[in-house]
């Protein structure tokens, strides 16, 4: 009896790891505008150059806005270079020349997507302003990996 208990429960298991693995990825749903993940006055505050960036966290989810050096384009483009070389992250939408990207980024072990959206806006010829968000899909925390991705990605950008 406890063999076919142990059997269950090793096919709840494989079936449970397939449906995070395989469960498709809308970007209608995902590659929303990041700045709705920064809901007061107060997170908006646009981090300068030369600040260290101030990321707004919740149980799932990290949020930012940062000032960098450059056009809007050239920022993400940065940015989208960092993204990518960040293992299992693939861009699911958005490109640099939109001003909108969002990536998916997938746990080693089980394969949970988070994704990470972020949208660049030129203040000038020399300034623009990026507001970052990365969330989980599934769970109801993200044991920090979420802000810890924003910190590397920001402290590179």
């Amino acid at each position: 009896m406890a063999g076919y208990a142990l059997i269950g429960l090793f096919l709840a298991l494989v079936a449970f790891g397939a449906y995070v693995r395989l469960a498709p990825s809308d970007p209608t749903i995902w590659h929303i505008d990041p700045a709705s993940a920064l809901p007061t006055a107060e997170d908006r505050v646009l981090s300068r150059l030369g600040e260290p960036p101030r990321i707004v966290t919740t149980l799932n989810s990290a949020a930012a806005a940062v000032e960098v050096q450059g056009a809007a384009p050239a920022a993400l483009a940065r940015l989208d270079e960092i993204a990518l070389a960040t293992p299992r992250t693939t861009r699911l939408a958005g490109s640099p020349e939109e001003g909108h990207i969002t990536w998916v980024t997938r746990s080693a072990l089980w394969g949970f997507p988070d994704y990470t959206t972020a949208q660049a806006l030129t203040h000038d010829v020399a300034t623009s302003e990026v507001t970052i968000f990365a969330r989980s899909r599934f769970g109801k925390g993200d044991m920090g990996v979420n802000g810890a991705r924003l910190r590397d990605w920001l402290s590179r950008l």
